[in-house]
């Protein structure tokens, strides 16, 4: 198992399990090359750099994290179409925000929705919003991701 910390991201192949734990306003992109067996997972943890003083971590935003996964992806093979999955994203405080103001979870779903349209990956499935926290694990071999919370249980992606 490769564990994906805050921020970061990881590529694997055949046989690797990536896990990311305690998703709650960021959301974890997964991308699957199905043919390749290749997949890739990042803990987003921002909408955009303006939010940040310093970008210096790609797995920061779905924007500069998207190219470098799907660049080390090719590099091990994986030539054909890849799809997304997209996890977290949950507005974990709703009740202090203040009226009209958009939560920092759905500003995450909305720009990993974006960036993925940018590089014409599709969208396949997502467990995103709510008010609760999630983890989940990508089995490369088999495409399939779990999702795990305590208030859901599992789901399967």
């Amino acid at each position: 198992m490769i564990t994906v910390g805050i921020a970061d991201y990881a590529v694997g192949e055949q046989g690797a399990t990536l896990a990311t734990i305690g998703l709650g306003s960021c959301v974890a992109i997964a991308l699957h090359a199905p043919a390749a067996r290749i997949g890739a997972l990042a803990h987003v943890l921002l909408p955009n750099a303006l939010l940040s003083g310093s970008h210096t971590a790609p797995g920061k935003f779905a924007s500069t994290v998207l190219p470098v996964m799907l660049r080390r992806m090719r590099e091990l093979g994986a030539i054909e179409e890849v799809g997304a999955r997209l996890v977290g994203g949950a507005s974990m405080f709703a009740g202090l925000l203040a009226p009209g103001a958009v939560s920092l979870g759905s500003r995450n779903i909305a720009a990993a929705r974006a960036a993925c349209a940018a590089h014409d990956i599709k969208v396949i499935a997502e467990d995103v919003g709510c008010a609760h926290g999630r983890s989940v694990y990508l089995d490369v071999a088999a495409g399939t991701l779990l999702v795990r919370s305590m208030q859901q249980g599992d789901v399967l992606l």
